[in-house]
């Protein structure tokens, strides 16, 4: 199974600590074991999953895609407009 990131994603992680790097390593290796795992949304977000976990005391979201074997993480973050910025990532791509 290939793993691809957005840029979104990526720019995401980038400021994240070592600490939350490795839980979120940990929560991506549960989503390729088993792609089921996160709930897939409906409407505007049609074939986007998303997972949630947390870190530390806070909880995160985190879409994803499969398109067969190969997974994308689209984005992560907070509860906080997380929807509405999907969304809007989405329809600029």
């Amino acid at each position: 199974m290939k793993i691809y990131q957005s840029r979104l994603f990526e720019k995401k992680v980038k400021k994240m600590s070592k600490a939350e790097k490795d839980a979120l390593d940990r929560e991506v290796r549960n989503i390729a074991e088993n792609p089921n795992i996160g709930e897939e949304k409906k409407g505007d977000l049609k074939g986007v999953f998303v997972h949630k976990f947390k870190l530390k005391t806070n909880l995160y979201l985190l879409a994803y895609r499969k398109a067969g074997t190969d997974l994308e993480l689209v984005m992560i973050g907070s509860h906080e407009n997380y929807y509405r910025d999907l969304k809007g990532y989405l329809k600029s791509r």
